[in-house]
């Protein structure tokens, strides 16, 4: 108990500092900046994220944007990718990358030395503003990237994964797999991820995330020496998600588990019934071993080896998605379980010590999603990128604790029709 409450009070502490240092500000072209001042340690992290994720693909060339984040770290201006690449990590400077359907990100850490901090962020500037995207380069990714899908092709959780994607989303641009399809990359040619680039690199479908070893006055300079070059432009919006009825595909495979996936698209980015679904979903099965479906499928009938559920809400609809994996003989025992398991949960909603005890455990552990300037980089990121509000942090555990048993049974009968429910099981005869 003095352990929770040692916890509980870090985490306010946390949270009032975070309200007086998140500081908001947008540069001259419209780039979102949040910058958090800490000189703990001699370190600066830098996110900056676009409005460039495997959303914005054209169907035909799905593997675009994934493709064209990564050869922008792989060549600037007039350095080829072993000097660009050398002139990081002569002064113990690194960059990174990624893609997921909603945004794409490039960052930077770097030790916050006047010296080696001015260094990296010429590099780094060249990085954002003047890709090379060599035709070797393409050419050579292009090929690696086809030999990643080929292999995932054998992997039961990605081939259940993509399926599931796409009896989900049917033509929406959320059904397509980041990393594209070996028909779409095969065909993407060099011009197509500089037209990636130049049409959605740009000022206003950018944010920028700061934290480190700075004052304010540094950031705003830092925030635009990074930015003055981007080019001008703003993405329409993501189409809406089409109600698609449920559906199922039963795949073969040699794996020895079964793997199931179960579900149907929900939840969107700050949404008014998040706190409800999040809490309740807790308790239903994002709870690790205090979850109800891991007590009854796995602890008291021994028929998975793993259960989970999980909202990721996204700009539209995001999955609400159950998962499991099983002996192949075990599967239909499972799986009729944990429909049960969640129908009960939908109509009837948790008891009041599990909510107390959700409420204990996911105020308790959030201050361990922030113990570190790169945690708080990438949480801060996701609030600019979703636009989420600056006193998100400081709320977070208000809103938790406000959850109520009725607001949570209300928002899943809402929200949760199991009726639309599609399903994907790989190991299936």
């Amino acid at each position: 108990m003095k352990q929770f409450i040692l916890i509980f009070t870090l985490f306010f502490l946390f949270t009032a500092e975070a309200k007086t240092n998140i500081n908001f500000w947008e540069t001259q072209n419209g780039v979102r900046v949040y910058f958090i001042e800490s000189h703990e340690l001699p370190i600066v992290d830098i996110n900056v994220n676009f409005d460039a994720g495997s959303a914005r693909d054209n169907p035909k060339k799905s593997g675009v944007s994934n493709l064209t984040n990564y050869l922008m770290m792989l060549g600037s201006a007039n350095l080829n990718e072993n000097q660009l690449s050398d002139s990081f990590s002569d002064i113990g400077a690194t960059i990174g990358g990624g893609v997921d359907p909603d945004h794409a990100k490039i960052t930077l850490r770097s030790l916050s030395k006047k010296e080696t901090l001015n260094q990296a962020l010429k590099t780094f500037q060249l990085v954002l503003s003047s890709p090379r995207f060599d035709k070797t380069v393409f050419d050579r990714e292009k090929l690696s990237t086809l030999s990643l899908i080929e292999q995932s092709q054998t992997q039961p959780d990605s081939i259940g994964a993509n399926a599931f994607k796409k009896l989900l989303y049917g033509d929406h641009p959320y059904a397509f797999p980041e990393e594209g399809l070996l028909e779409t990359v095969r065909g993407l040619k060099q011009s197509d991820v500089i037209d990636f680039y130049k049409q959605f690199y740009t000022a206003q479908n950018a944010s920028i995330v700061i934290v480190g070893d700075l004052n304010k006055n540094e950031a705003q300079d830092i925030s635009d020496q990074l930015t003055r070059h981007l080019k001008e432009g703003k993405n329409p919006e993501i189409s809406d998600v089409q109600s698609i009825s449920s559906g199922e595909n039963l795949i073969e495979n040699s794996a020895q588990q079964a793997h199931l996936f179960y579900g149907m698209p929900t939840l969107e980015r700050q949404d008014q019934d998040f706190f409800p679904l999040y809490v309740g979903n807790y308790i239903l099965g994002g709870g690790g071993f205090v979850s109800r479906l891991t007590g009854e499928v796995r602890e008291k009938n021994g028929l998975v080896y793993s259960v989970y559920s999980y909202f990721m809400p996204m700009t539209k609809a995001g999955p609400f998605q159950i998962g499991l994996q099983t002996k192949k003989d075990q599967i239909d025992d499972a799986f009729s379980l944990v429909k049960k398991v969640v129908s009960e949960f939908v109509q009837n909603g948790p008891s009041q010590k599990e909510l107390e005890d959700a409420k204990k455990n996911l105020i308790g552990g959030f201050p361990l999603r922030l113990d570190s300037n790169k945690k708080i980089t990438e949480y801060i990121s996701m609030m600019a990128v979703y636009n989420y509000p600056l006193d998100y942090l400081e709320t977070f555990s208000q809103k938790v604790e406000s959850v109520t048993i009725d607001q949570i049974k209300d928002a899943f009968k809402r929200r949760i029709d199991m009726s639309k429910f599609s399903t994907v099981i790989v190991g299936k005869k």
